[in-house]
């Protein structure tokens, strides 16, 4: 099967599926996140205590078929579907986290992920990357540096201000973080297309994917446990790790992108979108964050009703 009939037979259905298991995943793992104590930025500490929960332990199998979902959609899509597509990953797990909170879902919040969604789409549509290789050039030292500091400015930021500032600092270095990750993910699969199995473990690609990865997935965890809400923390985590992909195409591999000043225009109009969609999303979230603190109260015996 080949062609668009794979896109919308085989490419479309594993996205949603995909986006659906990593927002349930996300939203549990948020979850989970409330149940241990609460510790700093990037202490493994914190994935010590997830593991002991099986409700934890089982979302993670989760991401993996997601993961799989994920691979299956790309194989048989193009990028630009596809990853649009997981970004509703977003509305899953407001949904999910709604229903496990006993809360109705709230209208602001999958205003602002449809901003965030549609965005990104247009972004990607316009700018149509294509060409390149899969061969990390010298060239990528700047756009490396530039990710790196912007990670690091991010977790200052995340250690300076509280709510949901912190947040979506935390979710916007773990997005860059996951980007770095699918771009590395990438020569290590063309390393193993090109010698096999062995040749992976001749480069610095795979050790630093070893690296790289689980910084990723501990930040997600921190920016889930800091949040009150999913939505917020995903939104950005889910926008920038293929805008940052995009990023890493152009200035790693050698990409093309078109460039005219009507695509730019309407890049610079997705990208309003986005940052719309993610200034909602934040405002939203600190508002109904409050309100929570304001309707939670303990009872005499210790437990947590809420008004």
């Amino acid at each position: 099967m080949t062609g668009t009939g794979a896109w919308f037979t085989v490419a479309v259905p594993a996205a949603l599926v995909g986006a659906a298991s990593f927002g349930m995943a996300s939203a549990v793992q948020q979850r989970a996140t409330k149940q241990v104590p609460n510790i700093r930025t990037l202490n493994p500490r914190l994935l010590f205590e997830l593991v002991r929960k099986p409700i934890w332990l089982a979302s993670v199998g989760t991401v993996i078929v997601g993961l799989s979902l994920q691979v299956v959609a790309l194989a048989y899509g193009p990028l630009m579907l596809v990853q649009p597509l997981l970004v509703t990953s977003v509305l899953f797990a407001a949904l999910h986290a709604a229903w496990l909170a006993h809360r109705k879902l709230d209208r602001i919040v999958v205003l602002g992920a449809l901003g965030c969604m549609s965005g990104l789409s247009a972004f990607l549509l316009l700018a149509r990357p294509a060409g390149g290789d899969e061969t990390i050039e010298p060239q990528a030292i700047p756009l490396a540096v530039v990710l790196g500091v912007i990670t690091v400015v991010c977790l200052l930021a995340a250690s300076r201000f509280p709510g949901e500032i912190r947040v979506i600092a935390l979710a916007l270095a773990t997005g860059v973080i996951y980007g770095v990750t699918a771009a590395l993910m990438k020569v290590v699969a063309s390393q193993f297309r090109a010698g096999g199995f062995v040749e992976p473990f001749q480069h610095w690609v795979l050790y630093a994917v070893c690296l790289v990865g689980p910084c990723g997935f501990l930040l997600s965890q921190n920016a889930f446990q800091q949040g009150k809400l999913i939505s917020p923390a995903l939104a950005v985590i889910t926008t920038v790790d293929p805008l940052v992909g995009v990023a890493i195409g152009i200035g790693w591999f050698g990409e093309r992108v078109v460039a005219t000043p009507a695509v730019l225009g309407g890049q610079a109009a997705a990208a309003v979108a986005i940052i719309g969609g993610i200034v909602l999303l934040t405002h939203r979230g600190e508002a109904l964050r409050r309100e929570i603190e304001d309707n939670e109260s303990i009872d005499s015996d210790g437990t947590v009703t809420w008004g």
